[in-house]
């Protein structure tokens, strides 16, 4: 809800863009998180691009096809050196704010998509993070998991005692 200039001019060195509360909450449209994403670019900061699907979308065996129609909406046309500062977070719908969290294995087969995703748009950096009901109890099964770069904490981060563990334990 902050402009990429004054979020810059407050030293911000990132911004979380297409966040599924700002999607399905707020109406946020493809294209509005495709303008999102440029204007952090243009004003330095490094995008965090969120990608992910609702349950009944992943029930319907839509998770692919979701993941790629928002990759393709908000990063679709971009230079390889522009993709190459943008950092996607793979946060599952039905998992934030749940308790409930992808299987590594599936986050995993999601994250792969992505990479070939961008890989096939010439992208030679890649950062893929897993988002949604991240906590202390389950970062490191998902780390493990050789295709996520890391996690990306939402809720769990407002507990001090468990971020500070989690940050100790090099989970976050």
């Amino acid at each position: 809800a902050v402009s990429a200039p004054l979020a810059a001019q407050a030293g911000a060195r990132a911004a979380l863009i297409g966040h599924s509360e700002l999607r399905h909450v707020f109406g946020e449209t493809d294209a509005e998180t495709a303008r999102k994403v440029r204007a952090a670019l243009e004003h330095g900061l490094a995008p965090v691009l969120c990608v992910g699907e609702t349950l009944e979308e992943r029930e319907a065996g839509a998770t692919f096809a979701v993941v790629t129609r928002q990759l393709e909406a908000a990063l679709g046309g971009l230079p390889p050196d522009a993709l190459d500062r943008v950092d996607v977070a793979y946060e599952p719908v039905w998992a934030i704010g749940t308790g409930r969290n992808a299987p590594p294995t599936d986050a995993g087969q999601v994250h792969r998509h992505i990479r070939a995703w961008l890989a096939s748009h010439s992208a030679r950096r890649m950062r893929i993070l897993y988002g949604g009901s991240v906590n202390l109890r389950n970062a490191a099964d998902l780390l493990a998991e050789p295709e996520l770069d890391g996690v990306l904490v939402g809720g769990a981060s407002l507990d001090a005692a468990g971020w500070a563990e989690l940050v100790r334990t090099g989970a976050a």
